[in-house]
């Protein structure tokens, strides 16, 4: 039976390039398990889009002279072009400026106010003196208080991963002016996540499949400080406009509050755009759905307890039914570069447009792929991922595939070879690749991706044995009909293998495909003899080390 996913992607600032570490950390991990899901034929929803009501944004306008939207829409369609240029599935990819994003933001913050999770209050705010205005979180930097880092952010600290406030930063100054900011006071809209400690805390209770350093963070923070009210709205003049005036002009709902937002509004954009404009209630008012939440483990709390609060606060006030809440949220640790924190503001790592540059689209994600940091951070480099591509992906999956292809295109008149009855060390080959398949799905179904790689590259390197072991090229002449055979069972064998490797490897994949037909599944499908094959040619380029580093 199909079963609707949903796979939430986070949305990327529209302030600057993303770097691979932003690929690798979560939107090629999504494309690669909404891929695996398609292909069991479940119902899939992948949706993301660029949050362009980011201070950073801001900051950057700022600095160029330009407005918000400007600099928000140019990286906007940079997103679009390299997500084109790397095959990414999405269903939407969207922005959070659009009409309807507000209207799904307003009409959440009207229910949670009717329910009384929201109220007014006087809090003390940062202003800078020298501008003239109050500071937004990330117009504030200073020194965490927990662990000492200098340049923690107004709402995060990038070392420790705690949220803040920028009234928490020791020696705060403002990245407008570099002032000291003053305390002045100011009423904005607090949403009570206070309310939400007893309910976020059984709704961890069942998540024991969660990855452990996602699940101790969240039960952790729940054990410990608590959830905390937090203001929701800020002194600013860009971002989704309140749908009450109580507060005056001047007045803004915040970013971290309305992007996850977006993973509602973007499933409704999308059913508008389908036709059906309910068709998004198959996912959000659905218990049979399951909604998996790609995003760095800098945006546990927000994933984990924030946005589940957030839709329970709701009720069933958007379309008479509750919404469904996160079931799996399998964040990702760093990837590093040279032992720094990839990071597009600090320029630390190659972006993604540097590595497009350099590598293949479907080697690109491949290298990416075999060192997802699902469980400790995992350094990269242009050398890793050329050592990846050259020593692993070329020589073990694609020199397979190359040399089959050309043997039979060679030898068996160029069309795939009837058989002789299998003798017992095909057949085993063949039960290896059904296996290994078994095991990746599991694997994917635990959102094991990097292992379910791995599982997909040891049934290639079980066909390279199998042909090293059987040798067909030098039965060719003297036995052809057994020669055939191992061809035939060597080629079943990537018939199998290709399945494993396709959501990694979309490109190839389609190659595939259009040589040996769409698979119908999650299975090795039975090939068709007599099938043309034409001389192939090589999958993959081999990477120059010394290329690398120019």
């Amino acid at each position: 039976m199909s079963t609707p996913i949903l796979v939430a992607v986070a949305w990327p600032y529209a302030s600057g390039s993303r770097h691979l570490g932003h690929l690798g950390g979560a939107y090629l991990p999504a494309d690669v398990f909404a891929r695996y899901q398609r292909l069991i034929g479940n119902e899939v929803l992948m949706v993301s889009g660029s949050d362009i009501h980011g201070t950073p944004i801001t900051v950057r306008a700022e600095d160029e002279g330009v407005e918000p939207i400007d600099v928000a829409m140019r990286y906007h369609h940079e997103f679009v072009a390299q997500w084109d240029a790397l095959g990414m599935s999405w269903d939407l990819f969207t922005t959070t400026g659009t009409k309807n994003h507000s209207e799904v933001t307003q009409a959440m913050f009207l229910a949670q106010l009717e329910r009384g999770h929201i109220d007014k209050r006087m809090s003390e705010q940062l202003f800078d003196p020298e501008r003239e205005r109050f500071l937004p979180d990330r117009f504030v930097e200073g020194t965490c208080p927990h662990c000492g880092y200098e340049d923690a952010r107004g709402d995060q600290c990038d070392n420790c991963t705690k949220t803040l406030d920028p009234t928490d930063l020791i020696d705060p100054r403002s990245k407008l002016s570099g002032a000291t900011p003053e305390l002045r006071k100011t009423e904005h809209f607090y949403f009570r996540y206070s309310d939400f400690n007893d309910q976020m805390r059984d709704y961890l209770a069942d998540k024991d499949r969660w990855r452990s350093h996602v699940l101790n963070f969240s039960r952790g923070w729940i054990e410990g400080e608590g959830l905390q009210d937090r203001a929701i709205t800020r002194d600013l003049t860009w971002g989704v406009e309140l749908p009450v005036g109580d507060l005056g002009p001047g007045k803004r709902i915040y970013v971290w509050y309305d992007a996850v937002i977006g993973y509602l509004s973007a499933s409704q954009e999308w059913a508008e755009k389908s036709g059906d404009d309910d068709r998004w209630k198959h996912w959000w008012h659905n218990d049979e759905a399951r909604h998996v939440y790609f995003i760095g483990k800098d945006n546990i709390p927000f994933h984990a307890l924030f946005w589940p609060a957030q839709l329970a606060a709701v009720g069933d006030a958007l379309g008479g039914e509750a919404l469904h809440l996160p079931d799996e949220v399998p964040a990702n640790q760093y990837v590093t570069f040279k032992g720094g924190k990839a990071s597009a503001s600090r320029g630390v790592g190659l972006t993604i447009a540097e590595g497009l540059d350099r590598f293949q689209p479907d080697a690109l994600r491949y290298a990416l792929a075999a060192n997802f940091p699902e469980q400790n951070d995992t350094e990269i480099s242009e050398e890793e991922i050329a050592r990846r591509i050259n020593e692993e992906l070329a020589a073990s999956w694609g020199n397979l595939v190359n040399r089959v292809l050309s043997m039979i295109h060679k030898t068996c008149d160029g069309a795939i070879p009837e058989p002789q009855k299998l003798a017992e060390v095909d057949r085993e080959l063949l039960a290896k690749i059904d296996a290994f398949l078994a095991t990746a799905g599991e694997q994917f179904e635990r959102v094991e991706l990097r292992a379910a790689l791995r599982t997909a590259m040891d049934a290639a390197q079980a066909a390279n044995q199998y042909l090293s072991a059987t040798e067909p090229w030098k039965l060719a002449k003297s036995e052809p009909d057994r020669a055939k055979t191992m061809l035939f069972t060597a080629l079943s064998a990537i018939n199998g293998i290709r399945v494993a490797l396709a959501p990694y490897l979309p490109f190839s994949a389609a190659d595939l495909d259009a040589l040996l037909g769409e698979p119908t599944g999650w299975v090795r499908d039975e090939l068709v003899v007599g099938t043309s094959i034409p001389k192939p040619t090589p999958m993959y380029h081999k990477i120059e080390l010394e290329s690398a580093d120019d």
